[in-house]
């Protein structure tokens, strides 16, 4: 028998994250059709290199747009992606092949706002 999404941990649900960073991308959306685009821009607070963020326990309110993922909201996040462990947990499918965005992105500290549209990535592995 599998385990409940409500009876994890919170150290066990944190762990269930492989570190991959894509939540950590920043997304655009469509205002006509609702469509999320990802881009290759990265939150200010993202470490490239080790592929977490660098003020995790603040980040929610350094960044009041940056959501912590919990059981209970994981499976209505729309714009998570296709291979995160958590929306697979969720969906009941096995874990996706690893893959991170390391290496493959640039701090939004590096890109003004008005130039996010020209990072639009598609990427397979999203």
């Amino acid at each position: 028998m599998k385990k409940r999404l409500e009876d994890y941990t919170e150290e066990e649900w944190e762990n269930i994250c492989t570190r991959c960073g894509k939540c950590c991308l920043l997304k655009l959306e469509d205002e006509d059709s609702g469509k999320i685009f990802y881009t290759d821009i990265v939150c200010r607070y993202f470490d490239s290199e080790k592929c977490c963020c660098t003020v995790y326990n603040q980040r929610s309110n350094l960044v009041p747009e940056c959501l912590k993922l919990t059981p209970d909201n994981v499976d209505k996040i729309s714009w998570m992606p296709d291979s995160c462990a958590y929306r697979r947990l969720v969906e009941k499918r096995p874990p996706a092949p690893f893959k991170s965005i390391r290496g493959r992105c640039v701090s939004q500290e590096q890109v003004p706002e008005e130039k996010w549209e020209d990072h639009i990535v598609d990427w397979d592995d999203l």
